[in-house]
């Protein structure tokens, strides 16, 4: 490709609206434009990336079974309401022609509805069946440029099985075949156990990118290789010393104090001696109390499992007329409701908490003396420092991007829409279904999030946009702008992809620039010195070392340069 003749808008600033590095990276070499907020257009250079990504997946996919389909991305309402999720996804799912469709941001119940009634035998299972396609997703604060879009390009596949053995297998096939992706993508991740979230099931990982720019919490520990998203992740925290004093229960007038910062403050007392009360609304009936030690927020992830069904925190005008206090005033004493608490609150004694009644709490708790029918869950987010579940490690608690996500989803949404198969035995069962996601687009700022310096992008061969930048210096000069078409034609007959900067007007160091910035892998600098004796200088991108080599040993040394890449 010459790049006077292409598409290829460059920019020296960095942009106002860019704070992570791929985002940064993308829009200045010209991969990336954005339209709106969370919404983006691939130009040529970065949709070439993005068909090599593309690629890598669709190979091995196909190579575990997969077979390829294209769903729309526009969806009866009617189909997301049978399985729950229009409720589940909330503001999130776009709605479109007076609510009556949506914009898919996953195709579960599209796959079983185009199941339902064609796979009838269990002799017609198993199957796998995906798509890469663009999805949809009504985030309220898009960021990180491509990382977090409102559209996007998703790679989702489905697996249809009769038994939870058969599932087993078609996970086991997902998990290898993600690793065999991300590791031909030369991606450096790690997977981790996750919650299932909206998209329901019985088990699921994360394979993670560890970064700043990542928007999920990673409990990970070197030593033992424990790994799990923070919603779902488990430690052994620090042990609290309770005093043992015996006293009753009492009120304590606190004007105006309203957080445990505030309490403690007032009080002049640690915060592991409070108990923080916050009020859920289990099933849209029930409230429920959960108390927390200090100011441990309690992890809503875990509070459903531990509950099941739906939970949602009381909304603001709920609160009084629950408990007859307002937020920063309720506590155990005198709730009528149901009550659960942190387990790291277990045999609290002498603890404070709030009164239900604004402007009072309550000193002298003793959890088991005072509240009765007290049951205990882990409820809390692991913190860094903690030691792992089994005792043998330390736990690190960093950010991290989700490159993909891997579901056993079981048989929630068959049931929901009655797609069932006959077994050997001749009886109607709902098929058993897994649920398996990449983000295309991710997996290109992962990698430049992870190849990069301060002058630009690294690109490896796999994805690389092209295998070699020839810069052609002084081309003004008639027998070096032969010379360097000569050069790119060679080449190009050699077998590589090359992008030859033969802009006339541009000096040599916006060219030195545009390589560095643009990163392929190698470079072919002709100069006319060089040139002269007929040599050209080649650059590794990644190490920066520099070879003078004659044309004639040019293929010879490209040859050697890619053998080891």
């Amino acid at each position: 490709m010459r790049l006077s003749k292409n598409f290829v808008p460059t920019l020296k600033e960095v942009p106002a609206d860019a704070v992570i590095t791929s985002h940064i990276l993308m829009i200045r070499t010209g991969m990336v434009r954005q339209l709106s907020a969370g919404i983006y257009s691939f130009l040529p250079l970065g949709y070439k990336v993005l068909q090599k990504v593309v690629e890598i997946v669709r190979e091995e996919m196909n190579a575990i079974g997969g077979q390829e389909f294209h769903f729309p991305g526009l969806n009866p309402k009617e189909i997301w309401e049978q399985t729950g999720r229009v409720e589940a996804f909330g503001d999130i799912l776009f709605h479109v022609k007076n609510r009556e469709y949506v914009l898919a941001p996953t195709h579960e119940e599209i796959v079983a509805y185009h199941a339902k009634g064609v796979v009838k035998s269990y002799k017609d299972l198993p199957q796998i069946w995906y798509q890469i396609q663009t999805k949809f997703r009504n985030e309220p604060r898009p960021r990180s440029g491509v990382i977090r879009g409102r559209q996007f390009l998703m790679k989702d596949a489905y697996t249809l099985d009769a038994t939870p053995e058969g599932l087993d297998v078609g996970y086991a096939k997902h998990d290898s075949a993600y690793r065999k992706i991300f590791d031909r993508c030369s991606i450096k991740y790690f997977v981790v156990g996750a919650a299932s979230g909206a998209m329901g099931g019985s088990k699921s990982e994360e394979f993670m990118v560890q970064s700043d720019a990542g928007e999920d919490n990673i409990a990970y520990c070197e030593e033992t290789g424990y790994a799990a998203n923070v919603e779902v992740a488990q430690s052994i925290p620090e042990s609290i010393k309770w005093n043992e004093e015996e006293k009753e229960v009492y009120d304590i007038h606190t004007p105006d104090v309203k957080s445990i910062d505030e309490l403690c403050e007032f009080l002049k007392i640690d915060e592991t001696e409070t108990a923080k009360s916050r009020i859920y609304i289990h099933n849209e009936e029930t409230p429920i109390l959960v108390l927390m030690l200090g100011n441990e927020e309690v992890n809503e992830e875990k509070l459903v499992k531990a509950l099941g069904g739906a939970v949602r925190p009381a909304h603001e005008e709920e609160l009084k007329e629950i408990s007859g206090a307002d937020a920063g005033s309720i506590g155990p004493i005198g709730f009528k409701p149901k009550i659960i608490a942190d387990l790291r609150l277990k045999g609290g004694k002498n603890l404070y908490s709030g009164a239900n009644k604004n402007d009072y709490h309550i000193g002298g708790i003793d959890l088991e003396r005072d509240v009765s029918g007290l049951e205990y869950f882990d409820l809390r987010f692991v913190k860094s420092g903690e030691k792992t579940f089994d005792g043998k490690g330390v736990l690190e608690v960093f950010k991290a991007i989700e490159l993909g996500h891997i579901f056993k989803l079981g048989t929630k949404y068959s049931e929901a829409l009655g797609v069932n198969f006959t077994d050997e035995d001749g009886e109607e069962k709902p098929i058993i279904m897994g649920s398996y996601g990449i983000g295309i687009e991710r997996i290109l700022a992962c990698y430049i999030e992870q190849n990069h310096d301060e002058n630009g992008i690294i690109w490896g061969t796999h994805l690389a946009p092209y295998h070699i930048h020839l810069a052609g210096l002084n081309l003004k000069k008639e027998e070096l702008s032969s010379k360097c078409e000569e050069i790119y034609e060679t080449l190009q007959s050699y077998g590589y992809d090359v992008l030859f900067d033969d802009r006339i007007d541009a000096t040599a160091g916006i060219k030195f620039n545009d390589a560095d910035l643009l990163g392929m892998p190698v470079q072919v600098i002709a100069g006319e010195r060089n040139l002269k004796e007929n040599k050209v200088e080649i650059k590794l991108r990644r190490s920066g070392e520099r070879f003078i080599v004659g044309l004639d040993e040019l293929k010879d040394k490209l040859s050697e340069i890619f053998s080891h890449k």
